[in-house]
């Protein structure tokens, strides 16, 4: 049976692992291109978009953010981060992934099915902490996770869709 810890820590950690990885593989393939990798930090891409060190922040914070919001009972935008280069931004998501290591399936069992609330100024969401990491977390996390991908895709680092999916789950179950 698969449990709230599963689908929230559990997935916070292959996303985050997957996305170190295509940074890695992005810094790779600009040091042997003789590119300047930190072209890339300065990259949006719409001007109306945030830039990549925000899409990483927002990795971080929709991932090691969010299951300590969801022991807090609370969760609200990502905090400001230092201004970084990209290796000091693939340091910041290795700790994150270090961070949510430490986190237990009981700690998170504990507060399953607790109401939690997203705050932003005066606004506010109620959730479940089910449905918080279901219907916000989630996909605030694939979202900002791909638009990372896209960025480095588009830069010309060749990714597929595997470096993205990472280590998935697979098997079947014993007969």
């Amino acid at each position: 049976m698969t449990t709230l810890y599963d689908l929230s820590v559990g997935t916070y950690g292959r996303v985050l692992t997957s996305t170190i990885a295509v940074m890695e593989k992005g810094a790779k393939y600009f040091d042997e291109q003789g590119l300047d990798l930190n072209d890339v930090v300065q990259m949006r891409l719409a001007p109306d978009m945030a830039a990549f060190p925000f899409q990483v922040n927002s990795v971080r914070h929709h991932s090691l953010g969010a299951a300590h919001g969801m022991m807090a009972g609370k969760f609200g935008p990502p905090p400001e981060i230092p201004e970084l280069d990209y290796r000091g931004l693939m340091g910041l998501l290795s700790e994150a992934l270090t961070e949510l290591g430490t986190i237990k399936a009981g700690d998170i069992a504990a507060v399953q099915g607790k109401a939690m609330h997203f705050r932003a100024g005066s606004f506010e969401l109620p959730f479940t902490t089910d449905n918080f990491a279901l219907s916000f977390s989630l996909p605030n996390l694939y979202f900002h996770a791909t638009t990372i991908y896209d960025m480095l895709r588009i830069k010309g680092v060749p990714l597929g869709k595997l470096d993205f999916l990472g280590k998935m789950l697979v098997g079947l179950p014993k007969a």
